[in-house]
């Protein structure tokens, strides 16, 4: 199993590198087609190999290391290349590799910039085999963030994804893309080269960046000082990948000027790579600097929820010009408020709440952000007002595919009982209703009470989206002249998301068996 391990991280680097060899024709269109169908090939072939690391995970012990491969690499740093899985990693290495292999097929029929066959006019033609080098780069990162296990290597996979996704808002997005892509780059790096401090500072104390070892001595022979000043930076770095509020002004633009399959990725993988290093790094490695900070992260989390809540409420109300997908990034700072809150009650219920919630957001939110990309495309803008009213989309009548596809996003979005959003969310408010020895309970009790308030703020703007842009005349004259409901290529990409969405909605013991003794594990010192 550890060379499928391995495997998963070399395959798509080696398509990336095929990607520059002279071996697609010099015919540019054909060269483009092949590349995106090399594209499709190799994130498929990731997933099956996931599939195979799951199947082969031995679920009867999910709070243990598999599929590990520990090597030493740079012996003067004591840096080593050490991969595993766990209960914690395994499910968002499979949504990761699942996200990825559906943007492909996604991208093969409707490559960003335009469409399959090009870009707009008015720009270049955007090259097919550079989107495919830096979407392969960009799957290389992001599995490797969840499969490493020394610091040093999580910090490069980390950093690994930054480039990859810069290009593909600066080059293949849309309206302002490069400020967009350049405020997304200034942000993240900044908050990276403030997680690499934590990072050295525990590595030069502790004498090693082994994660496993530090999270076996769980902050011992580091000093009380040591583990605050440490957990700071860590926090710092990770809340702006999250992102916590008030980090999170550049996701908004960034999933704005976003295509559609970097939005998806953007919400589906990259923000929980933050989250999952909380989980990984902070809570077991520099346990008191995480007691000392989790007030101070569940509050921001609470204000993080109503905050997110807000915004969308204003971008949804008629007349306010309120773009559909700055719409959703906003709900994702609201969410993503919610696994903040779990993880800050420092409780194995609120930390596997946060888990699940990551599962759910990246199911739920990579749906939403198809849709609606594909809503863009049909009309050529996202402008909530011109999707709404009686000459708008008017989905159930004109498309009523796309209709129900979005009504069914968004209740589980808001958490609908039985669907996905409900678990992690409901979790996560467990979690601060009784929130781990040393924490304040009327604190957490108060941040529960706001992240409750956050649920009904978020059913109000999501079942106003709905109403404004599902319903409406579809006898009216419609602003374009064809709206296409569900094609076969969006229906394949996107059913397996909505069928994973309600899976995990009925069955959540499918996450919470693999994650639960896993975040015992962690959080006594495993």
């Amino acid at each position: 199993m550890n060379a499928v391990l391995i495997a998963l991280l070399v395959l798509p680097l080696l398509g990336a590198v095929l990607t520059l060899a002279p071996v697609f024709g010099p015919d540019r269109a054909v060269a483009g087609r092949r590349a995106l169908r090399l594209n499709t090939v190799v994130t498929g072939a990731v997933f099956l190999l996931t599939v195979v690391l799951a199947a082969g995970f031995d679920q009867d012990e999910p709070a243990r290391m598999q599929a590990t491969t520990d090597v030493s690499w740079i012996p003067a740093l004591h840096v080593r290349l050490h991969l595993g899985v766990d209960g914690v990693s395994l499910p968002l290495i499979v949504l990761t590799a699942l996200l990825t292999f559906l943007c492909a097929l996604y991208s093969e029929k409707r490559l960003p910039g335009g469409d399959a066959r090009g870009a707009a006019p008015d720009e270049p033609r955007p090259s097919a085999q550079a989107f495919v080098a830096l979407f392969l780069l960009l799957e290389v990162g992001m599995l490797a963030t969840f499969a490493v296990l020394d610091l040093l290597l999580f910090f490069l996979a980390f950093e690994i994804v930054l480039i990859p996704m810069y290009f593909l808002i600066a080059r293949w997005g849309s309206g302002a893309k490069v400020p967009a892509a350049n405020r997304f780059i200034l942000y993240t790096l900044l908050g990276s080269a403030v997680m690499l401090l934590g990072f050295l500072l525990i590595g030069s104390k502790a004498g090693t960046f082994d994660m496993q070892a530090l999270a076996a001595a769980h902050g011992s022979g580091l000093s009380h000082t040591t583990q605050v000043v440490a957990a700071l930076a860590i926090l710092v770095g990770l809340a702006v990948k999250a992102p916590a509020w008030p980090l999170h002004s550049w996701l908004p633009d960034a999933h704005t000027a976003a295509p559609t399959v970097g939005s998806v990725l953007l919400a589906g993988v990259l923000l929980k790579m933050g989250t999952y290093g909380l989980v990984r790094v902070l809570l077991p490695v520099v346990p008191d600097g995480a007691t000392t900070l989790a007030p101070y992260l569940g509050a921001f989390a609470a204000v993080g929820i109503v905050y997110g809540s807000l915004a969308c409420l204003a971008l949804s109300r008629p007349g306010a010009k309120g773009d559909l997908k700055r719409l959703i990034a906003f709900s994702s700072v609201g969410h993503m408020g919610f696994v903040l809150l779990g993880i800050a009650s420092l409780t194995p219920v609120g930390v596997n709440g946060a888990l699940f919630a990551n599962i759910a957001h990246g199911l739920i939110t990579g749906l939403l952000f198809f849709v609606v990309g594909a809503l863009k495309d049909r009309y050529g803008t996202a402008d909530l007002d011109t999707l709404a009213g009686a000459t708008g989309a008017a989905l159930y009548g004109r498309a009523p595919r796309l209709g129900v596809l979005l009504a069914f996003a968004a209740v589980a979005s808001l958490g609908l009982p039985g669907l996905a959003g409900f678990w992690g969310e409901l979790l996560a408010m467990f979690g601060a209703f009784d929130p781990a020895d040393g924490l304040s309970r009327p604190a957490f009790v108060t941040y529960m009470v706001l992240a409750g308030l956050g649920t009904l703020l978020t059913a109000a703007y999501l079942l106003i989206v709905v109403k404004r842009v599902c319903m409406g005349d579809p006898e009216q004259p419609a602003p374009v002249a064809e709206l296409a409901d569900l094609r076969p290529y969006e229906a394949v990409s996107w059913t397996p998301l909505a069928a994973l969405t309600l899976l995990a909605g009925l069955w959540p013991a499918l996450l919470l068996g693999l994650s639960d003794p896993a975040v015992k594990h962690l959080l006594g010192g495993g």
